[in-house]
């Protein structure tokens, strides 16, 4: 019997193995798929009932698929510009450096320094730039993640609370309910940081005089689409709008407007005022959901800034469901009344 189930655990291991090998590449647009199909699902519940289940869940992901696929597209552009562009720049940098007039040993480890940093540089930028294909693959998994998780949400809830065992159903329960109250928070204060970012950046736009106020609302609206993307938030907007300035020798206005982005637009609020509203919603510390946004950031990526919050709320939850264990097994247990009788007599 024991060789059996050993043999059976091995068989199970390899499977997971397997499993974790396909999937793991394409880990980031199941994750994110799950993720917005989540956020979208009220949306999808109200169409359901005029459109039914699949033919709603195809036109929101549609929608989701040209609107996702203009920006991956424009975003992958101005990504490999502006490596190509920073490129170019350290070289002409170090060029212009090896051509000044500075002791031997200064001009070596310049060299040197040059031999090193520009073939990295170099693999960098060709990588970014052949890495479309792979960029177009995740997005068509993306697609199907969202469009089936939107069309058979109900089923797989069904499903998840099915796998729960008897047990400890309770506590299973709870857990899931954990998920869900957190997810909701941090979804919820996404949409309401970023709209606030994309008419931040439009005010800002107009304060510093980058634009007309046409180009200001663009810039706003661009601020708002770019924040859904954690790797290039709204930074870039800001970050462009400096550049501008300092070209032209406005050096006062780029540093205010930098100013300006870097504290009201991205990054600042990203760690200050979200995760207030996400502490407000759950009913969490605000420094454990900061911790679980920088830890789950720094661990696992663009996904821990989601993954890090639920992570230590249900460590909360864990940590009151011990608690309530320990307790329990620390109360005298209640003598019955006939031995006590017994005794007395």
């Amino acid at each position: 019997m024991k060789a059996e189930e050993l043999v059976w655990g091995a068989v199970v291991a390899v499977i997971l193995y397997v499993t974790w090998r396909v999937v793991h590449p394409l880990v980031a647009p199941i994750f994110f798929g799950l993720v917005l199909a989540y956020a979208s699902y009220p949306l999808q519940r109200r169409l359901s009932k005029r459109l039914g289940k699949k033919r709603s869940a195809l036109a929101i992901s549609l929608l989701m698929l040209i609107f996702g696929g203009a920006l991956t597209l424009e975003l992958l552009l101005v990504s490999v510009q502006v490596a190509m562009s920073f490129y170019d720049s350290v070289v002409n940098v170090f060029n212009w450096l090896l051509t000044l007039s500075l002791p031997s040993e200064v001009l070596n480890f310049l060299q040197h320094f040059q031999d090193q940093v520009v073939p990295k540089l170099a693999d960098y930028v060709s990588r970014e730039a052949f890495s479309i294909p792979s960029y177009v693959l995740q997005l068509v998994v993306f697609f199907f993640t969202y469009y089936y998780a939107l069309a058979y949400g109900e089923e797989i809830r069904e499903q998840v609370y099915a796998l729960l065992p008897d047990k400890n159903r309770e506590l299973g329960e709870e857990i899931l309910e954990s998920v869900n109250k957190t997810l909701s928070a941090l979804v919820r204060a996404w949409l309401l940081l970023n709209v606030a970012k994309g008419i931040l950046m439009t005010v800002g736009f107009i304060i510093f005089r980058v634009s007309d106020l046409y180009t200001a609302i663009v810039a706003g609206f661009l601020t708002f689409a770019f924040s859904f993307v954690p790797l290039f938030e709204g930074w870039m907007i800001w970050l462009a709008a400096a550049v501008y300035f300092a070209v032209e020798g406005a050096y006062l206005h780029a540093l205010g407007i930098a100013l300006y982005g870097f504290f009201l637009v991205s990054p600042m609020p990203d760690y200050t005022i979200r995760p207030m509203l996400v502490a407000r919603d759950t009913e969490l510390d605000e420094t454990l959901v900061f911790i679980g946004m920088i830890g789950g950031t720094w661990a696992m990526g663009l996904k821990g800034l989601i993954i890090g919050p639920i992570v230590l709320n249900l460590l909360l939850v864990l940590l009151k469901e011990w608690k309530r264990l320990t307790e329990f097994s620390r109360r005298p247990s209640p003598v019955p009344q006939g031995l006590s009788s017994r005794r007395q007599g």
